[in-house]
């Protein structure tokens, strides 16, 4: 279980590898605490100037385990790393291929960048499973899309693909598979290297219009996705998938 999530420091980088391939690298509560120790360590660590999330060139993150969900949904560890996601203060960029589901696709929103294989895959089922958005994804893609398209990537779900992801704002740059990791780590590079201050001020300027309103929502979201996981709509869909 300790090798799910790698970690590795390297010149102001600090890289997070989700390293659960055999099942899309979808996330269960222990690889969530794991998380949560990394974006801390890298937010309070003053050798640290960037950090960058990945899988590999062929799978980004699936979402959440859904038997871990279902056997955990009193004690909804994912919603521990949101909170760490959206306080984190230091640039975030995130290599992304192959599937991107649930959180894999929402916790793009607070990256400051993002890379994408031209073989990602994006999904937000969240209300196929009974749920509703989190991680201020109800916020922050209405704030990228107008209504109207969040609405239907939110409610509908449906699968798109890396060039819609580019046109919708949430991604910058799409590359072949085999580049994309090289892309983002060159890019965590050059952002490591300039001057912090400059960084970090310039990052709290973009983002503070945003920031009481996101912490607003991020909070109604997690007290309704609370709620509904514990119906039995929820718990019926995901029961479903292990029958």
């Amino acid at each position: 279980m300790n090798n799910l999530i790698l970690t590795n420091e390297d010149q102001g980088v600090f890289t997070v590898t989700i390293n659960r391939f055999d099942k899309k690298n979808a996330l269960n509560s222990s690889m969530y605490l794991q998380l949560c120790d990394a974006f801390e360590y890298a937010n309070t660590s003053e050798s640290v100037r960037c950090l960058l999330i990945q899988g590999n060139n062929e799978c980004f993150c699936a979402g959440n385990d859904l038997q871990d969900f279902l056997e955990n949904s009193d004690d909804i560890v994912a919603l521990k790393f949101i909170k760490k996601l959206a306080e984190f203060n230091k640039p975030l960029i995130a290599a992304v291929a192959g599937v991107a589901v649930g959180i894999g696709t929402t916790l793009l929103l607070h990256c400051d960048m993002v890379i994408a294989a031209d073989n990602s895959k994006f999904k937000l089922p969240f209300t196929q499973l009974g749920l509703c958005p989190e991680a201020g994804s109800s916020y922050l893609l209405t704030q990228r899309l107008g209504y109207n398209k969040a609405f239907e990537l939110l409610v509908l779900g449906e699968l798109f693909f890396a060039e819609d992801a580019k046109n919708y704002g949430i991604v910058n740059q799409v590359t072949a598979k085999d580049d994309v990791i090289a892309t983002a780590t060159k890019i965590a590079q050059t952002i490591a290297k300039l001057p912090a201050d400059a960084v970090s001020t310039s990052r709290s300027l973009i983002r503070q219009a945003s920031d009481e309103t996101l912490k607003m929502m991020m909070a109604s979201e997690a007290e309704e996705f609370i709620r509904l996981v514990n119906t039995p709509d929820c718990k019926a869909i995901l029961t479903s998938f292990f029958k």
